[in-house]
């Protein structure tokens, strides 16, 4: 079987013609096969989705228990058959419930790979490498230039700040799925043991993160209404990205913004945010991840998408991996 026989890019998302499925479609379909709950690949309105357990809890938070017609879940290691074509899901290491899921029929696998990172991360299954003749990997940052720093290091330069100026809020941005809990468990990691007060949009999926084990230690609601603005100096809040543009981050003592993305080792960028203490910590693959886990992989062709296909898909070629881009469209950056 040919590869392309088995995957192949659709308006709608990755199709498998033998199984009739697809992977991530960003369109409702019959039957849809979900790497993990950011919306950009986990969208409602399917007839049946296929995902982990984590995954469909997920998007039932987001999008109410009706999101979809039915649902089955997948445990990691698992092979499920959907119309003779074997699926199985394994760890992706993205967020919670994330999963690569390796496609194989006619004596050909694929792996989608979905968005991934290798680096240790409490709050999310670790990274599994599964050998396959294609792999399809992400390219958020595709580019040399991004070699993410140890993510210990950016929540110590965060306390620093907090230690140097106990006057002001440190106002973290984080999105709401994956990366503000990642953030809480780095803190508690770091030694920190106050309250983390977080935004009203982090409460539901941060409750849910914890029902899985997974201890954040304690959380506050970040309001001032039931307090005064002098009883958020020297805290931390976290909140989504949005809320930092609206009048509720106004709220606080002289706050210093603050915003946990890969992007952020872009200058410009933090400076055009008005970001003053950017941390570098995301929950994509930086370049030598990426780079790697194609070596790792053992796959003889490489499909490059939703990033800076063209800088990953060239590194290939000089290594003598045959890799194409997909350009595939609708998939954005929630969980960098």
């Amino acid at each position: 079987m040919r590869a392309k026989d088995l995957l192949c890019p659709h308006p709608e998302g990755l199709y498998c013609p033998p199984g009739d499925f697809f992977i991530d479609p960003v369109q409702p379909v019959a039957r849809a096969l979900v790497t993990h709950g950011h919306s950009d690949h986990a969208r409602s309105g399917h007839g049946a989705v296929m995902a982990t357990r984590e995954t469909l809890d997920i998007m039932g938070l987001r999008y109410g228990e009706d999101f979809a017609g039915t649902t089955q879940p997948a445990a990691f290691g698992e092979t499920l058959h959907v119309n003779g074509v074997a699926v199985t899901f394994h760890p992706a290491g993205h967020v919670l419930g994330s999963a690569q899921i390796a496609v194989e029929h006619g004596g050909m696998r694929i792996v989608a790979s979905g968005d991934y990172k290798r680096i240790p991360d409490a709050t999310s299954e670790p990274f599994e490498v599964v050998s396959c003749d294609v792999f399809i990997t992400e390219a958020t940052f595709g580019l040399p230039v991004f070699r993410h720093p140890p993510a210990e290091e950016e929540i110590a330069r965060l306390l620093k700040s907090v230690a140097q100026f106990p006057e002001r809020t440190h106002l973290v941005g984080a999105y709401a799925l994956g990366k503000a809990q990642r953030v809480m468990r780095l803190l508690r990691d770091a030694g920190y043991d106050r309250p983390i007060y977080i935004h009203g949009a982090l409460t539901t999926i941060s409750d849910y993160y914890q029902s899985r084990g997974i201890d954040l230690g304690r959380l506050e609601p970040a309001t001032v209404e039931t307090g005064s603005k002098g009883d958020f100096a020297d805290a931390v809040v976290i909140g989504p990205p949005s809320a930092f543009q609206d009048r509720w981050a106004r709220r606080f003592p002289d706050p210093l913004s603050c915003f946990a993305s890969g992007w952020m080792r872009i200058r410009q960028r933090a400076k055009q945010g008005g970001v003053e203490l950017p941390l570098i910590i995301s929950d994509h693959s930086d370049w030598d991840e990426l780079t790697d886990t194609i070596h790792d992989t053992g796959a003889s062709e490489i499909w490059v998408t939703h990033g800076r296909e063209e800088a990953l898909v060239r590194w290939c070629e000089l290594q003598g991996i045959a890799a194409r881009p997909l350009n595939l469209v609708g998939y954005e950056d929630e969980g960098d």
